[in-house]
């Protein structure tokens, strides 16, 4: 019962991965344990108004060629926007560009937001 219960959990883990999107708690894993870098590709002025505590902004149409990114490729790279969408096209451009380890928070920052995690807000 416990292999099958196991064998789910990574079966489910590896769909997550396929789909090019993980759960919050995978991502503070990452950045906490793998040193991953958290990179907000909103437009600045989204970013500006809420950005998950941390993350640097580059903007998803100034991604490519960007001297913003890691110079190290082999980093693990947790990307978002305010709802994913645009953090999933922007870890398959990076994953194209030699960043294997690019992967978009499913959910984006409305997610990191419902699981309580840190989140910037611009003052009014």
């Amino acid at each position: 019962m416990a292999a099958t219960s196991g064998g789910l959990l990574l079966w489910q883990t590896l769909q997550k991965s396929q789909a090019g999107s993980i759960g919050t708690a995978e991502a503070v894993r990452l950045i906490n344990r793998e040193k991953a870098v958290l990179i907000d590709v909103a437009e600045p002025a989204e970013f500006a108004a809420a950005h998950a505590t941390g993350s640097r902004n580059i903007p998803l149409g100034s991604l490519e060629g960007s001297k913003d990114l890691p110079s190290n490729k082999a980093l693990p790279l947790v990307l978002m926007c305010p709802s994913g969408a645009r953090a999933g096209r922007a870890a398959g451009l990076l994953r194209k560009a030699g960043y294997e380890n690019a992967i978009a928070v499913g959910g984006g920052l409305a997610a990191w937001r419902e699981a309580g995690l840190p989140v910037d807000r611009k003052s009014a």
